[in-house]
């Protein structure tokens, strides 16, 4: 299968709008490697957004004999469903609020600052968990590669996103197995180049269904593939 490039978007138009195409996310960090191969051996860093973009920009890394990282992005989610989200926090401490969200739902200042200490304190001890005791990596003036196993809305990658440019990042290129195109339209506008294998649309997306075997990422999984780096 063949990657094809449209302008900054590059994508694999035999898996357009298919689902199960992955056997699991390594299989996906494959797929991704082969598309990105121009930047093997480069000065190029892989981060990958804990915990399911972890498995996945190993993969990466390893196959393009690139350094890799984590770059820890949290969603402020909302007190009694937290699945949802109404903001995110970057590894940096920066904060993006979904004001739209928090207006249609009524949230009062006291509620939303709640969950933005919570969120805070929940991605420094993640920070300092993952780095264990390393220093923070150097991105200015390097190529980063922006890894997680998918973009369902895109707030949480445009929130790393901001990150990385305040650390000076030279070119950001985001690399998702897969992605709702409504969402690739609110993020590529923001990044150098935006890698998507499996580019899907319609009213119902779940990341998951392009995988046919998902699970959860545990701590301890992230732990364990960060060891051999």
């Amino acid at each position: 299968m063949k990657s094809q490039k449209q302008n900054n978007f590059f994508e694999i138009p035999d898996l357009r709008n298919q689902v199960g195409v992955f056997r699991d996310r390594e299989h996906a960090g494959e797929v991704l490697g082969d598309m990105l191969k121009e930047y093997k051996n480069t000065d190029a860093v892989v981060f990958a957004i804990p915990a399911g973009g972890v498995p996945v920009g190993a993969v990466i890394a390893t196959k393009l004999q690139l350094p890799f990282e984590v770059a820890v992005v949290s969603k402020i989610t909302l007190p009694w469903n937290t699945e949802a989200g109404y903001g995110a926090v970057a590894f940096d401490g920066t904060i993006r609020l979904n004001e739209g969200i928090i207006s249609r739902l009524g949230l009062k200042d006291d509620v939303v600052q709640e969950g933005i200490e919570e969120t805070l304190n929940k991605v420094k001890k993640r920070v300092s968990k993952f780095q264990r005791g390393r220093s923070s990596p150097q991105v200015a003036g390097r190529h980063v590669i922006l890894v997680d196993d998918g973009i369902a809305s895109g707030f949480t990658m445009l929130v790393a996103v901001e990150a990385l440019k305040k650390a000076d990042a030279d070119q950001i290129i985001v690399a998702v197995p897969t992605a709702h195109w409504d969402a690739i339209r609110k993020v590529i506008s923001d990044v150098d180049s935006l890698y998507c294998a499996n580019l899907r649309s319609g009213w119902s997306f779940a990341v998951a269904d392009a995988y046919i075997k998902w699970s959860d990422v545990s701590e301890e999984e992230v732990m364990g593939i960060l060891k051999r780096f």
